[in-house]
């Protein structure tokens, strides 16, 4: 008898259903929906929480009734993390727009937080305070949205990131979880003991009642009920803690980089958590069943599809391929920079105000060398994270495992490997938070019994080897450098 795991892996800018066929070790069907994103005012970014399980309940019936569901073995869900959702626990209805984690708007608060509370936001949940997470969101609401003031005082509010709202409405109101990684994004997690940690609550002035509870990587938290059929939930994961595990990013030293809406470099730690000395993020990697936790540090750059998508949106190329094309046309960007901080530069430089620019350019600059720039700016913003993991750890392996729609850009790649002096091993399944996420419901139920057998499911479909000496990195670099202190 065939038996599938489908995974849900809910992204930024599309929601994505796949089910995955265990014989054949691959992914059979695919269904897909663009998901809007609205500014209501400069630096806000928000998303309808509605059309989000709308347009993921409609993908994931449509695969599950192209095949018998009395086969599928479990569902997993991947997300995009730190995007907010309130919502009234008796009807399953968001009170608000759900407040993305590319918005800006409550970084004025974060600045007002005084040096011992940044002291001890840090040291417990790992992240550096910034708009970017999620407590900041839900205190926001909290403190404008009156119809979530007014459930919270009846007992009826529930608030959470995009996992916790889609398992409440595929399980019909049953199940009120986390998965311990989208938790650990929040800056209300102690991710010494993966639990809700009173003082940072406290902090931000959050009640424990109106959160979820944090549950294990591969554990059943569920069913979804399709036609008669109970599907089991199992298997929930933050999408860049996801793609880590999908690309079988299993031990100490292992490292990969995701290149999606936008870019997230995580380095594996193993059971050690290790802080940064120079603003990287620690994060929680994984939590398995009777095994201890694994840390990662991460490096977040907030922009990388956004800015292939916005050549597109400006007619200057008809698609992330053109793009590409565009770049392979010249050598070189003939001395032009492109800096992608639309919504602020994320790691290492956490500068909320910073903003997209192109400097250098000059009168015979044409578009070949603009979408090179931009393709290159992606690259070094990856560089930027990298050289401050070489900085401060010394066991990062020699391949850095890359995914995501822009890893398929050959300029983008070679750049990369170039500046890292790192082979670059691009996964054969682009998608890998989607295999991360079926991985753990694999294990979760019993399909899969070892990490080693799922490690060993994993191909890769190209790789790229570093091609400049250290000097040359070295004047790139300093170029680079010098745009993004242009831009700040």
């Amino acid at each position: 008898m065939k038996q599938y795991i489908v995974a849900i892996d809910e992204g930024t800018s599309s929601v994505r259903t796949v089910v995955f066929d265990i014989s054949k070790n691959a992914i059979i069907l695919t269904r897909k929906e663009k998901l809007q994103s609205y500014y209501p005012q400069p630096g806000w970014v928000e998303q309808d929480a509605e059309e989000i399980w709308e347009k993921t309940k409609a993908c994931l019936d449509d695969v599950l009734a192209k095949i018998d569901p009395a086969q599928v073995v479990g569902i997993g869900i991947t997300n995009q993390r730190e995007t907010t959702v309130v919502w009234n626990k008796k009807t399953g209805v968001p009170v608000n727009m759900a407040i993305s984690w590319q918005c800006r708007r409550t970084a004025d608060y974060v600045k007002s937080l005084s040096k011992a509370q940044v002291g001890y936001i840090q040291k417990t949940s790992g992240l550096i305070p910034d708009a970017y997470f999620s407590a900041t969101k839900i205190k926001w609401i909290l403190d404008n949205n009156k119809k979530a003031q007014s459930l919270q005082a009846s007992g009826n509010l529930c608030a959470g990131t995009i996992d916790s709202f889609l398992v409440f409405s595929l399980t019909n109101k049953k199940s009120f979880v986390t998965d311990i990684t989208n938790a650990s994004r929040t800056m209300l997690l102690n991710i010494k003991t993966g639990k809700w940690d009173n003082k940072l609550l406290s902090i931000f002035g959050i009640d424990e009642k109106i959160l979820p509870q944090v549950v294990e990587n591969d554990q059943l938290i569920g069913y979804y009920s399709f036609n008669g059929t109970d599907i089991p939930i199992a298997g929930i994961c933050g999408d860049q803690q996801s793609s880590l595990f999908g690309q079988a990013c299993f031990n100490k030293g292992d490292i990969k980089a995701t290149y999606g809406t936008g870019s997230f470099i995580l380095l594996n730690t193993g059971e050690d958590l290790l802080y940064s000395k120079n603003k990287l993020v620690t994060t929680i990697a994984l939590k398995l069943k009777d095994k201890p936790i694994t840390y990662a540090v991460e490096g977040s750059v907030f922009n990388c599809g956004t800015a292939v998508d916005w050549l597109e949106k400006i007619g200057l190329t008809h698609g992330p391929k053109d793009c590409d094309r565009l770049a392979l046309e010249v050598d070189n960007s003939n001395e032009s920079h492109f800096v992608p901080a639309f919504t602020g530069l994320g790691a290492p430089y956490w500068e909320p105000n910073a903003r997209a620019s192109l400097v250098g350019i000059l009168l015979n600059t044409n578009k070949s060398h603009i979408a090179r720039a931009v393709l290159e700016g992606i690259a070094y913003s990856v560089y930027d994270v990298f050289r401050v993991l070489e900085k401060d750890f010394n066991f990062i392996g020699k391949v850095i495992k890359v995914d995501g729609g822009v890893a398929n850009s050959d300029v983008c790649m070679q750049t990369t490997s170039n500046m890292t002096g790192r082979n670059i091993t691009r996964s054969k399944e682009l998608e890998s938070t989607s295999m991360g996420v079926i991985y753990l419901c694999g294990l979760a139920m019993g399909v899969f019994k070892s990490l080693t057998n799922i490690k060993a499911r994993y191909t890769h479909d190209k790789i790229y080897t570093p091609k400049l000496k250290k000097d040359k990195v070295d004047e790139l670099y300093s170029k680079w450098k010098d745009a993004v202190k242009r831009t700040i």
